[in-house]
């Protein structure tokens, strides 16, 4: 069974390396090969990839600092926040689950905060917070803790009653059943809701750097834009995809292992 899962894995592996690869050398073909595009339009890869080296080993033109410093400017800001919403709405949301009260205290004013995109909320963090780490922060804040609150609130919700029946019946305490069944039962609900608010948090930065920032990979987009450098945005574009795939790598890590240590 381990060799038939790793010859799978194996294929798997070698189908995602070739469907790379062959959007590169289209890539290429289109805007080196064919001269569809001049480099002002669409720069090859080749020459986006000098770039990213150029960025990376210190090159501080267009745009102030390097691809590092940018990546670390981002990265801060959007793990600061994600941290505060997932902290906050997922005990948040486990509470209104669990308990009626704090679900019809909490319930009106979630409702509607949640239909509010979480671009809409840069005016106001930049009135609030000035242009800087503190409004960018809070709205990454914004976003991450909606998701957080809804499949952690869905995570308890969906816990079978009869779980919570034969833990009453061997006299397990409310705190027990929450602690020991419902929030067990609805990890894998609660990990989805950090993944989304994970990758929701990484989008908004960007969006809110590009308005609301002096550093960071969206103001390294916005900037290079505006200086007609395609090469350097679409240098940010792919730091950005690869680095949230990245983040939502380990997280998923760390869900399967928290998974198989309770399972244990």
């Amino acid at each position: 069974m381990d060799k038939v899962k790793k010859k799978r894995f194996s294929i798997y592996y070698v189908i995602s390396a070739l469907s790379v690869i062959g959007f590169v050398l289209l890539w290429q073909y289109v805007t080196a090969w064919s001269g569809h595009f001049s480099p002002a339009q669409l720069p090859s890869p080749v020459r986006v990839f000098q770039s990213m080296i150029a960025k990376l080993t210190g090159s501080t033109v267009p745009t102030g600092a390097t691809l590092g410093q940018h990546i670390l400017a981002s990265l801060r800001v959007s793990l600061t926040g994600f941290t505060f919403g997932a902290v906050i709405g997922v005990p948040l949301g486990i509470g209104m689950a669990w308990n009626k009260k704090a679900d019809q205290f909490f319930s009106p004013m979630f409702d509607l905060i949640r239909p509010i995109p979480p671009i809409a909320w840069i005016p106001v963090m930049i009135v609030l917070f000035g242009i800087g780490v503190t409004a960018n922060a809070a709205i990454i804040f914004m976003a991450a803790l909606v998701p957080c609150i809804v499949n952690s609130y869905t995570g308890i919700k969906q816990v079978n009653e009869v779980h919570i029946w034969v833990g009453r019946i061997f006299g397990a305490s409310r705190r027990e059943l929450l602690v020991k069944i419902a929030v067990p039962t609805a990890l894998p609900n609660i990990f989805t809701g950090l993944r989304v608010a994970l990758m929701t948090s990484w989008v908004s930065l960007v969006a809110a750097e590009m308005l609301a920032a002096t550093r960071g990979l969206g103001f390294m987009i916005q900037s290079s834009r505006q200086l007609v450098r395609p090469d350097v945005v679409i240098v940010g574009m792919v730091t950005i995809g690869v680095i949230g795939a990245f983040l939502a790598f380990v997280l998923t890590k760390i869900e399967n292992k928290l998974i198989k240590g309770l399972k244990k």
